[in-house]
């Protein structure tokens, strides 16, 4: 990919306090091509390194062939880059170990991705601060969605995810594919380390805020006679406070006794096994044929958009480890024709769409969007194709009901804002107990169920 200029924007998800930086680029001379400094140049760097407890000593000086229990001890003693002081290191340390609930929340859903993430850095030779990127990107949450439309683990904008082959379209967004997105930025982060001459700060500077800003910064420092190292670099806010993140939570993990956490260890081994099923399939029968709920097989699967695989594929899917020869097993015994569970429905005169999901347990988003409609209006005569398994995925996350159900009649000028802060539950909640979409309108009369706990 060399030789491409990408500009590429990212949010981070935390919501930090504000640290005001004073800094200012100057406008470049395009003819001027300013050094590079390495990352492991003394003159960029100040390698000031905190000391480690005597277990984690032990740890780092394994035998390369050595099998490791923990994957926490194989990202430490690949940690490769550099220290440097900076009192935002110091700072985002302290938020995150005020935050102790925040950090076992994080480290829960890193335990499902590390160990892939950690064997195909392994693969193309990066250091393990890169498994950590994901924590200061999306806290590890592969349904992340920034302001700036960024998504997935890596939060990948769209153009840049195109240009790195995700491909996102209305049954599937590889953004959010834990496969295809972390070949995806492995494959980005390389192409600005080559960029930048192996200066690992500047590529991830550049991968936070786009490299023409920190290529503009470098030319600005180096022409009036300024380091050009990353610290000394006068770029946005965010991006000066992004690799210190990183940087913070690389000696939390390096020395968590230190920073009074523990780690909760991670098994150093596959956490999923990746089944190709050859075509297209809803995803309620593979979550059956591993014996999951539908919505822990989205947990693996962020990727699919819909209640069944794109297609075009990929025709890949992601299952707890020792449940692929189940699943491809009984797969074999599937006729083509009964690999998508699909209820025809055939549309009587007075029928409504609200009607119709109701009846089938799913909502009117999804018979739209299978149907492909783009209002609410259907014919008599016509027939509907009905998703069975979105049955299964509305029932999830916010759909459970307990507690006692209370009917509440819509007045002129109700929505599901109002009735929400009226009963004091969540407006999911009342989406997916009645089978309504976020666009749908509420109309006088309409009945809306809810259930008081």
């Amino acid at each position: 990919m060399a030789g491409k200029k990408i500009q590429r924007i990212f949010c981070l998800t935390l919501s930090l306090p504000a640290l005001f930086l004073g800094a200012c680029a100057t406008t470049p001379n395009p003819d001027v091509s300013p050094p590079h400094l390495t990352s492991g140049s003394s003159a960029a760097r100040n390698d000031s390194v905190p000391s480690v407890n005597h277990r984690h000593e032990k740890a780092a000086n394994k035998a390369a062939n050595e099998p490791y229990e923990d994957v926490w001890d194989r990202i430490r003693d690949g940690f490769r880059m550099p220290e440097f002081e900076s009192p935002y290191i110091d700072y985002y340390a302290d938020w995150y170990t005020q935050r102790p609930e925040y950090m076992e929340r994080l480290v829960g859903r890193a335990s499902i991705y590390l160990f892939y993430i950690v064997e195909q850095l392994k693969q193309h030779d990066f250091p393990m601060e890169i498994a950590l990127l994901p924590a200061i990107e999306s806290a590890f949450k592969p349904r992340a969605y920034s302001h700036a439309h960024a998504a997935g683990l890596w939060q990948f904008i769209s153009s840049t995810g195109r240009q790195y082959g995700l491909k996102q379209n209305w049954w599937y967004d590889g953004r959010r594919d834990v496969v295809d997105a972390t070949e995806a930025a492995i494959g980005y982060l390389a192409f600005l380390r080559d960029e930048f001459k192996g200066d690992w700060f500047h590529a991830l500077a550049a991968y936070n805020g786009g490299e023409r800003r920190v290529q503009r910064a470098i030319a600005a420092n180096w022409r009036h006679g300024k380091p050009t190292d990353y610290q000394h670099l006068a770029l946005r806010r965010e991006t000066m406070r992004y690799v210190p993140k990183l940087l913070a939570i690389k000696r939390i993990i390096r020395d968590p006794q230190r920073y009074n956490l523990a780690l909760k260890p991670i098994p150093n081994r596959p956490y999923f096994e990746i089944a190709n099923v050859g075509s297209q399939i809803d995803l309620g029968i593979v979550a059956e044929y591993a014996d999951l709920s539908v919505k822990e097989l989205h947990k693996l699967n962020p990727g699919f958009r819909r209640w069944a695989t794109d297609p075009a594929g990929p025709h890949r899917i992601l299952v707890p480890a020792g449940k692929r020869e189940q699943v491809l097993a009984k797969l074999e015994s599937l006729p083509p024709n009964k690999r998508m569970r699909w209820a025809r429905h055939k549309i009587r005169r007075g029928d409504t769409l609200s009607e119709i999901a109701r009846r089938y347990g799913v909502s009117v988003s999804a018979l739209r969007s299978s149907n492909r409609l783009r209002g609410t209006l259907i014919r008599a005569g016509h027939t509907l194709l009905v998703p069975l398994s979105a049955a299964s995925i509305a029932s999830s996350d916010y759909g459970q009901r307990s507690g006692q159900p209370v009917v509440h009649r819509v007045k002129r000028g109700d929505t599901l804002w109002d009735i929400a802060q009226r009963y004091k539950v969540h407006i999911r909640q009342l989406q997916r107990w009645n089978q309504i979409a976020s666009r749908d309108l509420l109309q006088p009369g309409q009945k809306i169920t809810v259930y008081l706990n």
